[in-house]
């Protein structure tokens, strides 16, 4: 009796119902101006969580901050008069950015170099004043090819390019402070020279802005086309207008419970409307679908509704419940902003279960106009085309079965081949500014990924005794023959340095010194003749612990993960020195370890959600057998659309593993619908032809509906110009259309043959 209560408050009040879902909203809407963004990818760890703490203390113990790195590119090279001009201003006007450690900042006009004037080490600036003579420009190149430390660092091999290293004082400040460094080279440069701006934290934050805007543009198109296949199928606006206002208040409910529960906007949160809206018609299509069939038999729309919310009621509570348990599991990934995602996802979904029972019988009883419009013709030719279907699983059960088995098992190869790789700066399309920026910059340079290899002493003065720093040396020379990395260095390669410069240059010098006090004099006269904070980066203030800054050229997990289990090799036949110990960090090392968290925890999730639907069709059916069953067009969806990942070779990555919750809650909609109605026509029946032709009859075609709706509400999302958009959109249409396929040709078989016994 509350059931009955509960359906029918729309039907019998409506006014009172959007009045009362009009307040709701208004809640959660003014929840919207506390909102804060989050675009920073370092919070997909816990800010407690051992890599990411142990960062933190890295670069405070080295005063390491976020790079951006900008490039010029000179075709007739950067070293002349006029162009190591433009270079020294460009650089003093990144020097007057606000946000930017000036102190910190490497280019040829703030970057100290090694020389020996009189047999004395003299610490000075590459470049102190732009040079007026030829002689002046080739001192300062006789400068930057006499250090190693410098080529490929500061300069380009062939000389064509020139560097800037720019540390910044917080990491979502870099798209800002990259707009204005390109600005100042654009003011600077001629036409014939180009410029670039690289690097892992401007590519996150220029993703996270870019991302906003993109779901300003493509959740409007993703309702204008759920709004067009929707007037395309139901052809009167009062049947469309009701599930696009259950779309757009199941947004507004999730995004104001997410923002007043405190949570910040994230990356991940950011996409929950675009998620949202094509799931939360769902239920309304079935409503409208049903509504549709049967108020051709005369009855007042009231009691039509009463029949059509009495007979879904069961059956759209457990495909919500579903949807929600499929992104609910996300609770069990190890990533906050996913578990926020997952949970306030399958708020949403639950939302708009409420929504449609309330909004969408309000509407319609509310509506003046005619609530069908679909001519005669456009229903015989669905009716032919259900009595074909029914046709084909009669007649070609036997071969529908084998084509599955024989689908499933390429699919089930192909999950084999998938590889777990990402990489943020590959979440831009190739003709992106950022891509192109990364392709010329590590070509031109030692690379624009950053990572450090950190050397843990027990005691101090650690890094000033020679066995460690020939170990250092040694590691080094390993990392660069590695064609990853592009550059590194170190507090050994200032030593031999200043040892080279100090015995005039003699080539036998340029190596560790052989005693303790000889490190030790040669870095007092480093630090005497320059800046006391030059060896800030390398060596905290006891001398304890020693970092190697490693320049890769590619920031690919596998890439990350392969030269990590390179130098593990290394240790193991050259050992680190006693009481010193060895880990990784930066920040793409970083960028490794939350997304191969993110993989497990994705992983893990839809095991668990897999387990969480399975017991829920459970205990719909009441039936373990049939609940197998359910499970068909979810297992085919996830085996042959991640089987064919498999095999084109499209790496695993973040939007991919996002796809496993989608398909998991949602995959097993069409299933639970085809199966209860079903079950319930068999018991009422009891002839299999019969009840072939009812199923492919209404019910059918609210499942394709409802399939075409949410395939065709997310393909706007190939239009974007991110990559993960893309590939969410393409594969998660292709989920869908497997999962319905699979629905409308493999359980009607199955059913058929198994309904005596599961019925």
């Amino acid at each position: 009796m509350k059931e009955r209560r509960f359906l029918e408050l729309g039907v019998e009040h409506p006014r009172a119902v959007l009045a009362a879902v009009g307040l709701i909203t208004l809640a959660f809407l003014i929840q919207f101006p506390k909102a804060v963004i989050d675009t920073d990818p370092e919070n997909m760890l816990e800010s407690d969580q051992a890599d990411r703490a142990f960062y933190a203390q890295m670069k405070e113990d080295f005063g390491i901050y976020d790079l951006i790195v900008a490039g010029v590119e000179d075709p007739d090279g950067i070293f002349s008069s006029e162009t190591l001009g433009r270079l020294d201003r460009i650089a003093d006007g990144i020097l007057a950015i606000d946000g930017v450690i000036v102190e910190d900042v490497l280019s040829l006009s703030t970057t100290d170099t090694v020389t020996s004037q009189g047999g004395l080490v003299d610490v000075g600036l590459i470049m102190d004043a732009p040079p007026g003579t030829p002689a002046e420009v080739a001192a300062i190149r006789a400068a930057v090819y006499d250090n190693p430390m410098l080529v490929e660092q500061l300069v380009s091999l062939d000389g064509t390019a020139a560097a800037f290293y720019v540390p910044i004082t917080q990491k979502d400040e870099s798209h800002r402070i990259a707009r204005e460094i390109q600005a100042v080279m654009d003011r600077e440069l001629s036409e014939a020279q180009r410029s670039y701006i690289a690097g892992l934290p401007v590519a996150e934050d220029t993703f996270g802005f870019e991302m906003f805007l993109q779901m300003g543009v493509m959740a409007p198109l993703a309702m204008l086309v759920i709004f067009a296949v929707l007037f395309a199928m139901f052809r009167s606006l009062a049947m469309v207008v009701p599930p696009l206002v259950v779309a757009l208040l199941s947004v507004i409910w999730g995004m104001g419970a997410l923002i007043g529960a405190g949570f910040t906007v994230h990356i991940m949160s950011s996409m929950i409307p675009i998620f949202l809206m094509p799931i939360a018609v769902l239920d309304s299509v079935h409503v409208l679908s049903e509504f549709h069939d049967l108020s051709r038999a005369g009855e007042s729309r009231a009691n039509t509704l009463r029949r059509v919310l009495r007979e879904l009621f069961t059956p759209m509570l457990f495909t919500s419940l579903t949807s929600a348990a499929g992104f609910a599991s996300l609770a069990l990934a190890p990533i906050p902003p996913v578990r926020v995602f997952g949970l306030f996802v399958a708020f949403g979904i639950l939302a708009a279960w409420v929504l449609t029972l309330a909004v969408v019988p309000a509407c319609l009883m509310l509506a003046s106009g005619p609530t069908r419009a679909l001519a005669a013709d456009d229903e015989d030719s669905a009716a032919r085309w259900g009595v074909w279907l029914g046709r084909v699983t009669e007649a070609r059960g036997r071969a529908v079965v084998v084509a599955a088995t024989v689908l499933l098992a390429i699919g089930g190869l192909g999950l084999s081949r998938i590889v777990v790789n990402d990489n943020p700066v590959k979440w831009f399309k190739p003709s992106h500014e950022i891509r192109v920026a990364d392709e010329a910059m590590n070509r031109l340079f030692g690379g624009t990924y950053m990572a450090d290899v950190v050397l843990d002493g027990e005691e101090p003065d650690t890094m000033k005794r020679p066995d460690v720093l020939r170990f250092v040396d040694a590691l080094q020379t390993h990392l660069e023959a590695d064609p990853l990395v592009g550059k590194t260095a170190s507090i050994a390669d200032v030593v031999r340095r200043v040892r080279h410069v100090m015995l005039d240059g003699d080539p036998s010098a340029d190596a560790i010194p052989e005693t303790r006090e000889e490190v030790a004099q040669f870095l007092f006269l480093f630090l005497m003749s320059g800046d006391p904070n030059d060896l800030d980066n390398f060596v905290d203030y006891d001398y304890r612990r020693g970092n190697i800054w490693v320049q890769l050229r590619e920031g690919d997990n596998q890439d990350v993960a392969a030269l990590e289990a390179s130098v593990a090799d290394f240790v193991r036949t050259n050992p680190v020195p006693a009481g010193v110990s060895l880990r990784w960090s930066g920040l793409t090392y970083i960028n490794k370890v939350w997304q191969d968290l993110m993989v497990v925890g994705m992983r893990d999730a839809l095991a668990g959600g897999f387990l969480t639907v399975f017991l829920l069709m459970w205990l719909l059916f009441r039936s373990f057998g049939l609940a197998l069953v359910s499970m068909v067009p979810l297992t085919f969806a996830i085996a042959v659309a991640y089987g064919l990942v498999g095999w084109v070779g499209k790496d695993y990555d973040m939007p991919i593993a996002v796809c496993s919750s989608l398909a998991l809650g949602l995959s097993v909609d069409f299933a639970i619908h085809f199966v209860q109605r079903y079950r319930h026509q068999w018991t009422r029946l009891g002839d299999a032809r019969q009840v072939a032709s009812y199923m492919f009859g209404a019910p059918g075609r609210a499942i394709v509906r409802n399939a075409v709706v949410i395939v065709v509400g997310f393909l706007p999302l190939v239009l974007a110009t991110l990559t993960p958009y893309v590939t969410v959109g393409a594969f998660f249409a292709m989920l869908m259309t497997v999962s319905a396929a699979t629905t409308l040709l493999l359980l009607p078989v199955l059913m058929r043959r198994l309904a005596p016994r599961l019925c």
